[in-house]
């Protein structure tokens, strides 16, 4: 009898800790993360390679500095008349790179999602040419994002776990496996091609196209990288005194992201160290002074910062400085966008200051569109869907270009262009030669914006993201889904937000559109890696509100 109430007892005590187990499932997930991530040592300074000590005689090809967002949505800045929380968040520093040049109002991203449409322009080419579709993820990410669902949801997302064997070998396991998925070697990236004229390439922030040997930015063209490889980090560490976090319960990458990402940078492949302070604050405070070390002799910089990415960590001195928002996850969110208006005003100083400005083509991008899943309705208006749809809120960004007497001040360009515009436009300010061994698709884009060519830079563009794919010719745009056996037709010429699907209306055009896209797969290649999960976006609400039959989603495969 004692030995089975000792049995008894003990299998009450284990279904006890599994019980336990089961309602801290998130804390062991995160105690698990936190104890796998690298060694940081503190905080070191940064030594910049000095240039010259006075400018060679006579002319130089300008300076190019390329800022990029991350996750900025189209209504996340003021130039257009809206902005965060109505207005209440001013962005006069981005604003005005629009206002003292030209404003692409039809400015679109490489793709949907990060790493796709970083490759786009760092390549100046449609990344399905070279297979680099996806963005590359942790294969625990992507379980967690495949399998986890709300409890009333009834489209589900997918884990693909069969296609496990087909991922390339040394990209599955391990916390540094996703290094290896990268851009191939092969490709030639913008800061390689600057090189040739004589420029000194630095990259800041974020670069997510690849860390193994031969991928990371320092081996593809930049002399000097100081920032983070994978695809995000801390702004601060979580209980820093000096942060406000938000975080979203019903998001699992939200959930992914705070337990696993590191506070740390990497200088020209350094072990990991701590930054000083707040993430942008610290890569801004860098890149005055590597403007300053270079003010001598031409240089590109790439700024490209994880601010507005989740995890959604403010500064204090940012959302204490917006005590009108009342919601506080909208507020983090504006302070953090304040936050990086400001140290984009201050990289614009320091060209001043230096007596940079009139040599300078500085450029301004994001990504991507604005992300459904921080649970913020307004962030792309007035356009639908979200970052990772092909709907204009994913992929249609703000997108300005600022070069002092060569691009007139207050343009707008009306004609649709795109991230791999960027390559071509930088090459040809700094006088280099295109490669021409490989097919480029974006085109210069000086010529249209100063009056010496007119009409639209592109007829057609392309987006790809496994089965779901979609074409831009002249006005009207085309997105499928061989997933859900669905087409969506658009005449963005007449109706810019998308609400009229005009697919049954005009089967004609449905085929001469599919045609074209059917032409481009032709001209692609399989994706590096397969797809490991399909997972539905509606268009209409954010993450946090409950899916509702009856409205539009997509799905979206990584």
């Amino acid at each position: 009898m004692k030995l089975w109430t000792w049995i008894g007892g003990g299998v009450a005590v284990i279904a006890a800790l599994l019980g336990l187990a089961a309602l801290n499932r998130e804390a062991i997930f995160m105690m698990i993360a936190h104890s796998q991530l690298p060694h940081v040592a503190p905080n070191h300074p940064v030594t910049w390679a000095e240039g010259p000590a006075a400018p060679a005689a006579g002319d130089r090809p300008p300076n190019i500095v390329l800022i990029l967002a991350d996750d900025m949505g189209y209504n996340d800045i003021t130039f257009n008349g809206g902005g965060i929380a109505g207005g209440q968040v001013p962005t006069p520093n981005i604003d005005s790179i629009g206002h003292d040049g030209v404003a692409f109002m039809n400015g679109y991203d490489g793709n949907a999602t990060c790493a796709p449409s970083r490759a786009a322009i760092m390549t100046g080419r449609n990344v399905t040419r070279f297979g680099f579709e996806f963005t590359p993820a942790p294969v625990a990410f992507e379980r967690m994002v495949g399998t986890e669902h709300e409890q009333d949801d009834f489209v589900l997302p997918t884990f693909f776990k069969d296609r496990l064997k087909d991922m390339p070998p040394g990209t599955t396991r391990g916390a540094a496996a996703v290094n290896n998925l990268a851009v191939p070697t092969s490709e030639i990236m913008i800061a390689k091609l600057l090189k040739t004229r004589g420029y000194h390439t630095i990259h800041f922030g974020k670069w997510h196209l690849g860390a193994a040997p031969g991928t990371r930015p320092e081996q593809r063209g930049f002399d000097e990288s100081l920032g983070f490889m994978a695809g995000g980090s801390m702004y601060l560490p979580e209980h820093d005194p000096d942060a406000e976090n938000s975080k979203q319960p019903w998001d699992p990458i939200d959930r992914f992201l705070w337990p696993n990402l590191p506070y740390m940078v990497q200088f020209n492949g350094s072990p990991m160290f701590a930054p000083k302070g707040y993430m942008t604050d610290y890569l801004t405070d860098e890149a005055v002074r590597a403007i300053k070390a270079n003010r001598n002799r031409p240089f590109f910089i790439y700024f490209a910062p994880n601010a507005i990415h989740t995890p959604l960590q403010a500064k204090k001195e940012d959302y204490d400085a917006l005590p009108q928002i009342k919601d506080h996850r909208l507020r983090v969110y504006g302070a953090m966008a304040r936050n990086l208006d400001r140290n984009v005003g201050r990289i614009l100083q320091t060209l001043r200051d230096q007596g940079l400005d009139k040599n300078t083509l500085v450029i301004f991008t994001s990504d991507n569109g604005g992300a459904g899943y921080i649970g913020l309705p307004d962030i792309n208006k007035p356009y639908r869907g979200w970052k990772a749809t092909f709907f204009e809120g994913g992929i249609h960004s703000p997108f300005f270009m600022r070069w002092p007497g060569v691009i007139p001040q207050n343009s707008r360009f009306p004609y649709p262009v795109g991230h791999v515009d960027i390559f071509a436009t930088s090459a040809a300010a700094a006088g280099a030669t295109l490669p021409g061994d490989r097919v480029i698709d974006g085109v210069n884009l000086l010529p249209y914006v100063t009056g010496k060519a007119t009409g639209r830079p592109h007829q057609t563009m392309f987006w790809r993201s496994g089965q779901y794919k979609v074409v831009l010719d002249g006005d009207f745009k085309l997105q499928t889904s061989d997933a859900l056996h669905k087409v969506w037709l658009f005449d963005l010429a007449h109706d810019p937000t998308e609400q009229h699907d005009l697919s049954a209306a005009m089967p004609d055009k449905v085929k001469a559109l599919k045609a074209l896209i059917a032409a481009q797969d032709a001209q692609s290649v399989k994706p590096l890696w397969p797809s490991l999960l399909q997972g539905p976006i509606f268009v209409d609400h954010p993450g946090n509100v409950p899916q509702k039959k009856g409205e539009e989603y997509i799905l979206w495969d990584n």
